[in-house]
């Protein structure tokens, strides 16, 4: 089997890397380790980016995201009982796009059908080979048969815990993390959400944030403790918990219901150097995690494939390089930057079991000086809907 971009991992990096690369013409092949059904089980972020949105249309996948997504034009933030919002339609004329990521992964499913694009999926034991060379190739196990895929480039779409990140030698990379001392207890319901902007909210008894996906689907959490179980909060638990950390006017008209699905998300922050070997490209979470605070996920990946878009197709296009060998250098400048927003805006909302009374203090002061400066929420504007390409 032969291709000239081989795509390992099927989630929305690797996916919309191939519509944009199939838009100019460029032939690839995707590689998934689960099933088409468990991708699209997962559920994830759901606030994009203003570039995000522009790459999903020029991917020509836009169409029912520009329907059927919720444009937001600020946010609000909760300290106490103090709630403010930042208008980002005008302090900056822009705004997010609330749309699932799931609802992201399933337009590009149906667009990579549409085109005939190969999506292989039940993928296992994918290795990677010869990536030091101009022949790379990828060998897997499909169905119990083994297969080659040989190409002109890899692009590691696979996470955190796939493979392509561990193929670039340990003498060359270089890893940067933190991890957290909490997690994010997160439930989805089938009712009204308790505001028409998402709500970050800072209490004494720690960090929430009200979100939503559609007009009767919310999305709620509340910060736990790093080894905390689901299975220790019942439905009643979470409300109950939840309204104690939101303002109580906020507080009062929540509508509650049955979960559909509860979760607890470790929050870590997290970079690998370079995001470039040989023919080896990574892009996504397998260079690089952050918070869920602010929603840069999702987000950073989309800027990871602008620029490996970009240089791909100068390569095939005008047979220049400079795109491809700068793109680890380009990724990685934007990268640190969404990891200095969410560390901060992580830092600015939850409760860190080494605060003092100083700490909280100096929270609160924080807080308010967002909330009386024009110019932090400018800044603030900017990097929560996105630092341009």
């Amino acid at each position: 089997m032969r291709t000239q971009v081989a795509i390992i991992g099927g989630g929305p990096a690797g996916l919309l890397l191939a519509q944009l690369l199939h838009s100019r013409g460029i032939d690839t092949v995707v590689l998934e380790r689960r099933s088409r059904a468990h991708v699209l089980s997962r559920i994830r972020a759901g606030v994009l980016e203003t570039g995000f949105v522009g790459l999903m249309e020029q991917a020509g996948v836009g169409q029912r995201m520009q329907a059927e997504g919720y444009l937001h034009d600020g946010t609000h933030l909760a300290c106490g009982e103090d709630m403010f919002h930042i208008d980002f339609a005008k302090l900056i004329n822009r705004h997010v796009m609330v749309y699932g990521q799931t609802e992201v992964t399933r337009d590009l499913y149906a667009a990579r059908d549409a085109c005939g694009g190969k999506v292989l999926h039940d993928c296992e034991g994918v290795t990677l080979h010869d990536l030091e060379t101009d022949a790379p190739f990828v060998t897997f196990e499909q169905n119990g048969t083994s297969h080659q895929l040989n190409c002109d480039f890899i692009a590691g779409c696979d996470g955190f815990h796939g493979p392509s990140r561990q193929s670039i030698p340990a003498t060359v990379r270089r890893e940067y993390e933190r991890v957290y001392p909490f997690g994010w207890l997160g439930i989805l319901s089938h009712t009204p959400p308790v505001n028409d902007e998402l709500i970050y909210a800072n209490s004494a008894r720690g960090f929430a944030l009200c979100s939503m996906r559609n007009a009767q689907l919310s999305r709620y959490y509340v910060q736990c403790d790093a080894q905390d179980k689901v299975e220790n909060w019942s439905d009643d638990a979470f409300w109950d918990e939840l309204r104690r950390r939101l303002p109580s006017a906020v507080a009062d008209r929540l509508v509650t219901g049955p979960s559909i699905e509860k979760s607890i998300a470790p929050l870590r922050s997290f970079v690998c150097e370079p995001m470039r070997w040989g023919r080896l490209f990574l892009a996504g979470d397998a260079a690089h995690i952050v918070p869920p605070t602010g929603a840069k996920g999702l987000n950073t990946a989309a800027s990871d494939i602008h620029y490996l878009f970009n240089g791909l197709v100068q390569y095939y296009a005008e047979g220049c390089a400079e795109g491809i060998d700068r793109y680890s250098e380009k990724a990685l400048a934007r990268v640190w930057k969404t990891q200095r927003f969410s560390w901060q805006l992580t830092r600015l909302l939850h409760a860190f079991p080494e605060q003092d009374a100083f700490d909280h203090k100096i929270q609160a002061a924080e807080l308010a000086f967002l909330r009386e400066n024009t110019a932090a929420q400018t800044a603030f504007a900017e990097c929560y809907t996105g630092i341009p390409y």
